[in-house]
């Protein structure tokens, strides 16, 4: 109970920011996964998760194919498509707790400062190095199944049979994806951690509702849009070869994904949603990004590690204001702030909202739709 309420506690402006802004709709939309999702923790206690879902299929027998941009990302897709058996080495060696290759320098580990951790000895800390890699890519590797699902929705949903055809694409790639970070984890790392209460909200609140601009909001612009940034951090950070590579792979194919996502919603959010609408997503797009601020607390890598050492209150603080963590939060979030304001979902009305998380300085930033595979790749 005791781990729930500070659960409920950490859990940002879920219900206050949505009652005082009165967007009661989106506080609705996200009681149901709120109470599923931090007080439940059916993620954590349960080994599948059945959901009711409300949407509608919508088919088009004409046909008709007038979207350019999205009929070149399609042919993209295409091109691009790889095997994760074959074009990724999987026979190469990997030793998890290497200090000559590590998987992530000590750096970014939010304790590397703290008496506790340098007294640790140099295979305790390859431990904690393996350990916090395999947090962080459970988390992915649990987004990405959600990814997997919303896209086949979506895919379903789109009103442009352009949209549908890419989305068959990223159907395939988002397969592609599951099965690589768990390969990974499985058999290179050999851990694998269940899924963070924050995520499993977001996820759960996108499958459920029934709107399909939603779905694409949640996956496509804030959750993709935040791997996008990971991947990029972390492939700059490790000095593993397999996970470089895998992370190359999985970046070219995430920047279709979201490109995909603004081209999307810039063309309905201009056109086909009223202003009480459009409010009403601003709304949610900002309680999903706080939420996805908050998985990165890593609760679940400190209650294995640390809970022993540590109060919760006191690992939080120290992640908060761990130089090298901010710094991650904030790369992952450049990828998602410029694609809202792109969107239109950024509007004076919320932006001292993102400002006072510390958000809004990448208002300036590129888009999904200015950037290219290689810019993601390097992490420009």
């Amino acid at each position: 109970m005791t781990s729930i309420l500070q659960t409920l506690a950490g859990s940002g402006p879920l219900l206050r920011d949505a009652v005082q802004s009165r967007n009661l709709k989106v506080l609705a939309s996200m009681l149901g996964p709120a109470f599923r999702g931090l007080v439940q923790q059916r993620g954590r206690n349960e080994e599948s998760t059945p959901l009711r879902l409300d949407y509608s299929a919508q088919f088009d027998w004409r046909y008709r194919r007038g979207e350019r941009e999205m009929a070149r990302l399609y042919e993209a897709a295409k091109a691009s498509q790889w095997n994760a058996t074959s074009d990724l080495d999987w026979s190469a060696s990997v030793d998890p707790e290497s200090a000559e290759h590590p998987l992530i320098p000590d750096a970014i580990i939010p304790l590397v400062n703290h008496p506790a951790f340098i007294r640790l000895s140099p295979r305790e800390k390859g431990r904690q190095r393996r350990c916090l890699m395999a947090w962080m890519l459970s988390q992915f590797l649990h987004g990405e199944q959600g990814a997997l699902f919303a896209a086949a929705q979506v895919t379903e949903a789109v009103p442009w049979l352009d949209a549908k055809l890419f989305g068959s694409t990223q159907v395939v790639d988002e397969g592609r994806h599951v099965e690589t970070f768990h390969t990974y984890l499985t058999r290179k790392l050999e851990k694998l951690y269940e899924i963070n209460d924050n995520l499993y909200v977001v996820i759960d609140a996108l499958m459920t509702d029934g709107r399909w601009d939603l779905k694409f909001l949640g996956m496509q612009i804030m959750i993709e849009g935040l791997a996008l940034g990971a991947f990029g951090f972390l492939r700059g950070a490790t000095s593993e070869p397999l996970l470089k590579q895998m992370l190359t792979y999985v970046i070219a194919d995430e920047a279709r994904h979201v490109h995909y996502g603004v081209l999307a919603l810039q063309k309905f959010y201009a056109t086909e949603v009223s202003e009480k609408e459009r409010r009403e997503r601003e709304d949610w797009a900002f309680e999903v990004a706080y939420l996805l601020r908050n998985r990165f607390l890593a609760h679940e890598y400190y209650d294995e590690h640390w809970a022993h050492a540590l109060s919760r209150a006191e690992w939080d603080r120290i992640v908060l204001e761990s130089e090298m963590m901010a710094v991650f939060r904030r790369t992952m979030f450049r990828r998602i702030v410029p694609n809202l304001k792109r969107i239109g979902l950024l509007s004076d009305r919320v932006r001292e909202r993102y400002s006072s998380i510390g958000l809004l300085q990448f208002e300036h930033g590129r888009a999904a739709p200015d950037l290219t595979a290689q810019d993601l790749i390097d992490d420009r």
